[in-house]
């Protein structure tokens, strides 16, 4: 009887089990069984139910266990870490909120201060009205302190002094009201800004000030901030004459600094200044700094008529330890650049706050910021792109680009000749060496030199985002690509094949090729192929291909006082870390007018690109076609081409050189014309057809011929309607691709997946051919099965390998193709590839 009784509860304690697996509902793991679990989670989180069976068979433990409730294990544990993600980053979020917080909070104070001192004074000058005179309340007095002169340089108390009346004068501006600071126009604090940004209003010079929140310590970012030409893409040279320890423990320092000159129209500008670095009682770490007077022409007197030597007042760095790690970092810029150095019209750019804020005090801030999301792991890249890498080849392209503009006599510069005409400057220089490192691999010996064609000009009714995108995505309206031609071979093998070389027909089409980006996609570095093959029987089939290394930077409408600039370089295909860069191209620097904010009065009608609106993210994806309506926006364009020379071709090359650069000032003036607003943009416009669907048509259409052909639907749990659909469609797990019905196929539209399974842009998107994005079993397959596809509307393609634009290799496990009905259902519009 109680053998019986045990069978039974054995029995209904067996089928309990089942019960409980067959349900689905919660089973207890041994420590054993979670061990085992926990290896294979740790090499595929997210096994196939292949490779569940598979496990039980290999792990005798988990022979006990239902293949279901491994798969439930397996969400469970995903769940699991997705959560802790999604706490840490949370917890990251509120500390950021709280320090933001935080730093609102001072600046309210500080508001309420200047405020209060403005009323003081409102009433002070009303009392005085009855005087003849008035005192000019604008700014404090320890703006305006002149600068001190160098003589006290030996005597380190009189140093000392300097160095604690600058700190005092920096802390007045940076934390109190010495200044009128204003809030910077079109940048809002908020949780997702980069911080909090002011420029002066009504004092001496032009002044700006930013502060925020940076993951970084304070002497790191007091380190990156010293090194001002590692992130000041304006700063030539810094160099450290002198150094005194200061009695409390800081450091005392005389530096001169060199400044490039942003256009040839200009001089550059030179500074000898004190810093000063200590630390405060309640644990800040500062770095203040300021012009000495009488410091004599500089180290090299003969290269001193170049420069003009301006003023930097009380300005610098203070950094704060913030609680739960990073720091808050307050920065000021106040200089004056002696605006009376330079023509007229190109006064505003020496008299704005708005164009410091953005090339110094922003840029500064923006760049810790970088360093801080690189060094945390926050930006990631694609294989084999090292950020640090990427950063020093944009420095390496802006520095040659600067060079070339400025041509100082000390790097080997000379004027060969000037155009009075259209002020086409030649200069020379035979010393230039194109290697970027010291015994680099890849140094080119130059038998002649270097050649530079540069000219600057006044541009009218054109953003400067605008032609630069432009120039950008439009490079046949204004190249020639013979002239990239000879610059590419002359670098690739050192042969100076100009006027003799072979002839290559080039398709008049680019493909961009992303390699990195700042956090605000403020600037972009990217790879162009211009596609070209030989004329010569014998070779037709030989790719002649060209690249070209390129950064864009400013094309966002949106930023206030920023210059923007189209800058490349030809590089062999191979990309060495060391690779030579002759860097030519576009500077186009907003002239800020003294009536209104120009960027308020900006508008945004039409796109370059129909699919443009499917790329969010900052506001450089969605760069408008338009100019602003403001009939008083001005702009100097400045324009650069360097080219490598034989000494036996230097005449010819200058003459090619002179005529390229007048061929392209008239297209680009041409092209500014058109898209200026009383332009006619169809002349020059986008190569889209006038019967493409908008974004949201074609994502209509897309998801409907896919629930027409295949019964389901491509958007689940249910499809979304409106603008959800689109944006939902953007997100989409697979990578979805849809090409034209043409001989020979484009694409024409790609979400983010495809996007970043091609490595590539929307804008760059229609020059990529559908059999490019195959390997040669890939076109087997597809052309095997277009027939079915067209005539049934739906095609499944078998696992295989894409090819990405940089030539990488990206496998899929399935595709689906299906035709793309317009409205009608009977007419095809597209064929559609989900990956």
């Amino acid at each position: 009887m109680a053998m019986a009784v045990a069978q039974h509860r054995e029995s209904s304690s067996g089928s309990n089990i089942n019960k409980h697996l067959d349900n689905g509902k919660y089973v207890r793991y041994t420590a054993e069984q979670v061990e085992a679990l926990e290896r294979v989670y740790a090499e595929c989180p997210k096994p196939s139910s292949l490779r569940r069976q598979q496990l039980i068979k290999e792990c005798p433990i988990l022979s006990n266990i239902e293949p279901k409730q491994i798969k439930v294990w397996f969400q469970n544990r995903r769940c699991r870490d997705k959560q802790k993600t999604e706490a840490s980053r949370l917890q990251t979020v509120n500390r950021k909120l709280n320090a933001m917080n935080k730093l609102l909070m001072e600046e309210n104070d500080r508001l309420q201060k200047q405020v209060s001192q403005l009323v003081n004074e409102n009433g002070y000058m009303k009392q005085q009205l009855h005087t003849a005179s008035t005192n000019d309340a604008s700014c404090d007095s320890v703006v305006t302190t002149p600068p001190h002169s160098l003589k006290d340089a030996n005597n380190p108390a009189g140093l000392l002094s300097i160095a604690e009346g600058t700190l005092k004068e920096f802390l007045s501006k940076a934390t109190g009201t010495a200044v009128d600071w204003v809030q910077m126009p079109g940048m809002k604090p908020g949780p997702d800004s980069v911080g909090i940004f002011a420029i002066s209003q009504s004092c001496s010079g032009v002044a700006a000030r930013a502060c925020g929140l940076v993951s970084l310590e304070p002497t790191k970012i007091a380190e990156i901030l010293k090194d001002r030409p590692s992130w000041f893409r304006d700063c030539r040279n810094l160099e450290v004459f002198t150094m005194f320890r200061a009695g409390n423990g800081g450091t005392i320092e005389l530096i001169y600094t060199q400044m490039f000159a942003p256009t040839t129209l200009a001089p550059a500008r030179d500074f000898w200044t004190l810093r000063y670095t200590t630390t405060l009682e309640n644990g800040s770490l500062v770095v203040c700094e300021r012009s000495l007077s009488g410091s004599g022409a500089g180290p090299n007197a003969a290269a001193a008529a170049q420069f003009v030597r301006a003023e930097m007042l009380p300005s610098g760095y203070l950094i704060r330890s913030c609680e739960g790690g990073g720091s808050i970092v307050h920065i000021v810029d106040h200089l004056n650049l002696e605006a009376w150095s330079v023509p007229e019209v190109l006064r505003p750019l020496y008299e704005s706050s708005k164009v410091v804020a953005q090339k110094m005090t922003i840029a500064a801030l923006r760049y810790i910021r970088q360093i801080a999301q690189e060094t945390s792991g926050e930006v990631v890249y694609g294989p084999g792109r090292q950020p640090a890498v990427l950063r020093t080849f944009s420095q390496r392209l802006s520095r040659g680009f600067n060079d070339a503009i400025n041509g100082f006599n000390d790097d080997g510069w000379s004027i060969m000749n000037c155009d009075g005409a259209e002020d086409v400057i030649i200069a020379i220089n035979s010393n230039k060496s194109l290697n970027s490192t010291p015994n680099a691999v890849n140094a080119l010996p130059l038998l002649g030199g270097v050649l530079c064609a540069k000219a600057s000009m006044l541009i009218q009714n054109v953003s400067p985002a605008v032609l630069v995108r432009f120039l950008r995505e439009h490079r046949s309206e204004w190249a020639d690509f013979n002239v990239d031609a000879y610059s590419a071979v002359s670098l690739k093998a050192g042969s100076y094949a100009y006027p003799g070389m072979r002839p290559t027909r080039f398709t008049g089409s680019q493909i961009i090729m992303p390699l990195g980006h700042t956090i605000e996609h403020e600037e972009l570095l990217e790879v162009v192929r211009l596609e070209g093959h030989s004329f010569a029987e014998d070779n037709a089939f030989l790719s002649r291909d060209i690249h070209l290394l390129q950064l864009c930077s400013g094309i966002d409408e949106n930023a206030v006082g920023g210059c923007s600039e189209l800058l490349f370089a030809p590089i062999n295909e191979m990309f060495p870390d060391d690779a030579p860069l002759l860097p030519s191209g576009f500077r186009v620097i907003p002239l800020d007018t003294k009536s209104s904010d120009t960027q308020d009065s900006l508008t945004t009608n039409r796109t370059l690109d129909l699919t443009s609106s499917l790329e969010p993210g900052p506001a450089t994806n969605h760069i408008a076609v338009d100019a602003p309506s403001c009939p008083n926006i001005r702009s100097v364009l400045t324009i650069a081409f360097q080219f490598p020379f034989d000494s036996n071709l230097e005449d010819n090359v200058a003459n090619m050189a002179h005529q390229y650069v007048r061929s392209v000032i008239s297209s680009v003036q041409r092209i500014a014309i058109a898209i200026s607003p009383s332009g006619l943009i169809p002349a020059v416009g986008p190569k889209q057809s006038p019967s493409s669907p908008e974004a949201l048509t074609l994502a209509h259409w897309i998801c409907r011929s896919y629930s027409y052909h295949l019964g389901a639907e491509l958007l689940r749990p249910e499809p979304p309607v409106g603008d959800s659909l689109l944006k939902n469609l953007w997100q989409h797990q697979d990578a979805i691709l849809c090409c034209s019905l043409k001989s020979l196929p484009v694409m024409i539209f790609a979400n983010q997946a495809g996007l970043d399974m091609l490595e590539t842009t929307l804008m760059a998107l229609q020059d990529i051919t559908l059999d490019k994005i195959f390997d040669e079993t890939g076109r087997k397959t597809l052309c095997s099965d277009f027939a079915k596809l067209m005539q049934e509307g739906l095609a499944y393609l078998p696992a295989g390998i894409c090819m990405s634009t940089m030539g990488r290799h990206v496998s899929y496990e399935q595709a689906v193709a299906w035709k793309v009905l317009e409205a009608d259902e009977s007419t095809v519009h597209c064929l559609a590839f989900s990956f």
